[in-house]
């Protein structure tokens, strides 16, 4: 009697199991990954009043990160810039742009501007911009290249799981404090043996610390 199935059904069994098997696997994956901030939130550039180009005032004509963040050594928050500090410059440059026009109504109304915020903790997360900046984290190690964004956008997922890669080993991102606001900064060859240097000379204290449930959530 011939055979009733063809021979390649042989290979059905294996197939199946191979379903069976990765198949929750891969959809667990896919929906991690869909509905992760690293898919939902990195990436994301909202459309802002005013078309403030950090690669045209950092990148190219070279203002410091503190000239608008004022506070950002000092504070857990890293201040956005008031409408006079805008003005400062704007009243002589580029003062009857059309594109600066909500800039000079807020200057005449006292109205403070409505930006967008791009980087969101939630609100049981707790971040400190000061403590971090004064322990060698770079603004670019979380923001990205900002030097080079005509228009802002979130570098890192800022999930937890990123946040503790840094907690659990400091001493792989650390950089000198004179090189914290430096965009084009990127670890040398020893930044191993260079780090751990600065985290003794910086006093961050230790992964049994930092990754403490307290630190980030009070």
């Amino acid at each position: 009697m011939g055979q009733i199935f063809p021979q390649q059904w042989n290979k059905l069994p294996i197939v199946a199991a191979l379903v069976v098997i990765l198949g929750p696997t891969l959809a667990t994956a896919g929906v991690w990954y869909y509905f992760s901030p690293w898919y939902t939130d990195v990436g994301y550039r909202p459309v802002q009043p005013v078309p403030y180009s950090h690669r045209l005032h950092v990148g190219e004509l070279g203002l410091d990160c503190r000239y608008c963040h004022a506070s950002v050594e000092i504070s857990n928050v890293a201040n956005i810039p008031p409408t006079q500090t805008c003005m400062n410059c704007h009243t002589t440059v580029k003062r009857d742009s059309e594109l600066l026009a909500p800039i000079r109504e807020s200057a005449q109304s006292g109205r403070p501007m409505r930006w967008i915020r791009v980087h969101k903790l939630p609100d049981f997360a707790y971040f400190n911009h000061s403590i971090h900046v004064n322990k060698g984290v770079g603004c670019s190690t979380c923001h990205g290249r900002i030097d080079q964004m005509p228009v802002v956008s979130q570098a890192q997922s800022l999930q937890m799981e990123w946040c503790l890669e840094c907690h659990r080993a400091p001493e792989n991102f650390v950089r000198p404090k004179e090189k914290v606001f430096d965009m084009e900064w990127r670890p040398p060859a020893d930044q191993k043996k260079k780090g751990i240097e600065l985290v003794k000379a910086f006093h961050i204290q230790g992964a049994n610390v930092l990754t403490s449930c307290s630190t980030c959530h009070r």
